[in-house]
């Protein structure tokens, strides 16, 4: 199996970070993370145009996909940036209507594709898919999609009210219960259809997290390199310089498993489920470890808010459980 990206795909994640880094995402995060979406939205739109959200639509709808490596190029991008809003839960949404298909998913994938809906998920329901009865940034998106039971299988809801936000240990993730809404569809397809919306779910945070675990290293080993104490560079201790080379070679490691997992599942293959879980497992705890060396790496300053620093460290934290605790995904890898 060849894990080696392409020069189009390392083209398009080099374009992504370029184009990411100068519509300056951290003022983004801050201003998601009070409440203020216009400049999340603003950057959300220029990712549409980029193509983001087409690599998970099928060409019928109007977009190129589904693709699941690209997405996972990408997806690693938008966390070394700490890119915010659903962005995971869209491409998971529009997995899920791609499967059920018909009237549904035209109403929903071109917009999903052309950036101008942005949508969100929630599955309190999906056996082994890390199930939540809370949707990410449910009061900034235009659409609202739950899959839960109603007592005669699986349905799927477009929610009438997002509900109130929820805390979240990363602030700029804002979390609400939505209620409410008409079934757009049920029965067996919408069970099908969920669980691989999970596991494109689960991809996508993997891939996420260990874009932000390489932002957090980058970031401590500039930090330790200018930082000194009697008269030499932390780096230089090899205390710090083992913590360091820990981290590197967890991310390393989690990052074949990622391409695995999004070759799976390009193909179909019934290994999908397992490859996935094990990409998640890796690249979230390899991320939180990166988050851990970051914050005692930087010392004192690790823990302030106003460091953006921060911004990463929480996200970390966060990913680690969304679409899949570490036990559920161990769970899923042995039962395979």
């Amino acid at each position: 199996m060849r894990f080696r990206l392409d020069a189009e795909q390392r083209e398009f994640a080099h374009s992504l970070d370029a184009m990411v880094s100068a519509a300056g995402p951290t003022a983004a995060i801050r201003a998601w993370s009070a409440g203020d979406t216009g400049p999340g939205r603003a950057l959300w739109a220029r990712l549409a145009e980029a193509g983001v959200f087409a690599l998970a639509v099928p060409e019928e709808h109007e977009g190129v996909g589904p693709l699941p490596v690209e997405l996972a190029v990408t997806f690693r991008e938008l966390g070394r940036h700490a890119v915010p809003g659903p962005l995971v839960e869209t491409v998971a949404a529009a997995a899920l209507l791609d499967r059920l298909g018909g009237a549904v998913a035209a109403a929903w994938l071109p917009g999903i594709a052309s950036g101008k809906t942005v949508a969100t998920l929630c599955m309190t329901s999906v056996d082994g898919a890390g199930g939540s009865p809370y949707a990410l940034d449910a009061a900034s998106a235009d659409a609202v999609f739950v899959v839960d039971t109603d007592g005669d299988g699986c349905v799927l809801r477009l929610a009438e009210s997002a509900g109130p936000v929820q805390p979240s240990s990363d602030p700029a993730r804002r979390l609400a219960r939505p209620v409410g809404g008409a079934v757009l569809a049920r029965g067996a397809e919408v069970t099908a259809a969920a669980a691989h919306a999970a596991e494109v779910a689960a991809l996508a945070v993997a891939a996420q997290a260990l874009g932000v675990g390489r932002a957090l290293l980058a970031r401590t080993v500039e930090y330790v390199g200018g930082r000194r104490q009697f008269g030499v560079a932390v780096g230089s201790f090899q205390a710090v310089k083992h913590r360091l080379a820990d981290t590197l070679i967890a991310l390393e490691f989690a990052e074949p498993l990622l391409h695995a997992a999004a070759l799976a599942l390009a193909a179909d293959s019934p290994d999908a489920r397992r490859d996935v879980a094990a990409a998640k497992v890796s690249a979230c705890e390899a991320a939180y470890a990166a988050a851990r060396t970051a914050l005692q790496s930087h010392g004192a300053l690790g823990y302030t808010e106003e460091l953006d620093l921060s911004l990463w460290i929480r996200k970390a934290r966060a990913l680690r459980t969304a679409w899949g605790t570490p036990s559920e995904c161990r769970a899923r890898v042995l039962a395979s």
